[in-house]
């Protein structure tokens, strides 16, 4: 039975980024003894509540199992602090589908070959992706002195070229990632830091 004495986590969120997840909470102060808690799922598909590999535990956080790794279902979490026999009141989370609700990062760039009037980039996407993923990566480039013109460009590979440009010239180049899915929705990645190469003569 939860007791009035033990209050219940507070700023418990959901966290998830390139689809890695993780619930977060606000330690219990407490004026002896150290609180542990516990961490409930549930599915959209089966309405009760399962242990995760959280029970009892004394961080104020807890990564998604892998059993929970399917980025269309819909998860809700519980968290309740615990304290010898004492119990706080569950707190749940809204319900979270990572399809919807992570956070892309951007793609890391592994290399960049400069010629005269192209740079050629190699890069590799944040995340591993799943059958059905279509990712675009969205180019936008500019010549650094006059940087209030930027060009964009989409290109699916991870292997492309921004090509007509001037020789002798830094350009600046940043991506971010389009990840359309097969139930045809739109996740926006956030964009990577600005990178610059001058271009060589020919």
């Amino acid at each position: 039975e939860p007791s009035p004495h033990l209050p219940a986590p507070k700023d418990v969120m959901i966290y998830s980024y390139n689809f890695r997840s993780l619930l977060r909470w606000s330690p219990v102060k407490v004026d002896r003894g150290s609180v542990l808690y516990t961490v409930h799922f549930k599915t959209g598909a089966f309405n009760q509540w399962d242990e995760m590999n959280c029970t009892r535990i004394t961080q104020t956080e807890c990564s998604f199992p892998w059993s929970l790794k399917e980025r269309r279902w819909t998860v809700v979490l519980r968290v309740r602090a615990e304290l010898g026999q004492v119990t706080s009141d569950w707190v749940e989370t809204d319900p979270f589908v990572a399809e919807r609700n992570t956070t892309i990062g951007p793609p890391k760039v592994n290399s960049v070959t400069v010629s005269s009037d192209s740079l050629l980039i190699s890069v590799t996407p944040p995340f591993g992706s799943e059958a059905g993923d279509f990712l675009q990566y969205h180019v936008s480039y500019w010549e650094n002195a006059t940087s209030t013109t930027k060009k964009e460009t989409k290109i699916s590979n991870t292997l492309f070229k921004i090509r007509n440009l001037k020789e002798l010239t830094l350009y600046c180049f940043r991506i971010h990632i389009e990840l359309m899915t097969h139930s045809d929705l739109q996740l926006l990645g956030l964009q990577s830091v600005p990178e610059c190469y001058r271009t060589t003569i020919s």
